[in-house]
């Protein structure tokens, strides 16, 4: 290929690439000001649940949490160097912040939209190839690590066992943050990376999902 022709590609590339990342800080505004103080909506699941299973079970079953948790590892596989184990450590650290605060009673408002905002804008990182600074992925992951472990945490005084629970869920998050890395790296090469940004479209997708059900 030319250099004429490498520079014509290149400029087709960045306005993409523009436009994306325009979209993902605007999303990312939506998410701030959805956090503002509102009457909180709570994630809570009906009836008792139960103590380790049910705690490692819950991520495994709920496709919200186990998309986000997901994307998670499959994003930090895309943007490589320590964003692979950065961003899948800061997450349930975090989400047992979040955790404490449900079962603290704290009010955190619009978890709900808090929770589908998490797959949509990770989703659209992973399918805009986004790389901003370390920074960046870092505050988002903490913003949504603290709507999903908030949901969770107004779950856990109705468990048998809310230590074990925790255990559990904290546990199967990590598995999949793991099956995340590994499927983002598998996925990275090929086709220039296509396929990985072809999965973050059908997860941004499932983000829209759970906005307008």
């Amino acid at each position: 290929m030319d250099k004429k022709s490498h520079d014509h590609g290149g400029r087709g590339v960045a306005p993409v690439r523009d436009v994306c990342r325009r979209l993902l800080l605007w999303l990312s505004a939506i998410l701030g000001l959805a956090l503002l103080p509102q009457p909180a909506l709570a994630h809570i699941t009906q009836g008792p649940i139960g103590g380790f299973a049910g705690g490692f079970a819950h991520p495994l079953t709920g496709l919200d949490h186990f998309l986000a948790m997901f994307a998670v590892g499959v994003w930090g596989a895309q943007m490589g160097g320590r964003s692979v184990w950065a961003l899948p450590v800061a997450f349930p650290l975090v989400m047992t912040v979040g955790g404490v605060a449900g079962m603290a009673g704290l009010v955190l408002p619009y978890v709900e939209i808090g929770i589908a905002l998490s797959i949509l804008v990770l989703g659209l990182a992973i399918a805009c190839k986004w790389r901003p600074v370390e920074i960046v992925p870092l505050a988002l992951i903490a913003i949504f690590a603290l709507c999903h472990g908030y949901a969770h945490g107004v779950e856990l005084p109705s468990a048998a066992d809310p230590a074990a629970y925790a255990a559990g869920f904290v546990l199967a998050t990590g598995m999949i943050h793991l099956i995340g890395i590994a499927v983002g790296l598998l996925l990275g090469k090929p086709l220039h990376g296509w396929l990985a940004r072809g999965l973050g479209g059908v997860i941004a997708a499932g983000g829209v999902f759970y906005l307008i059900a």
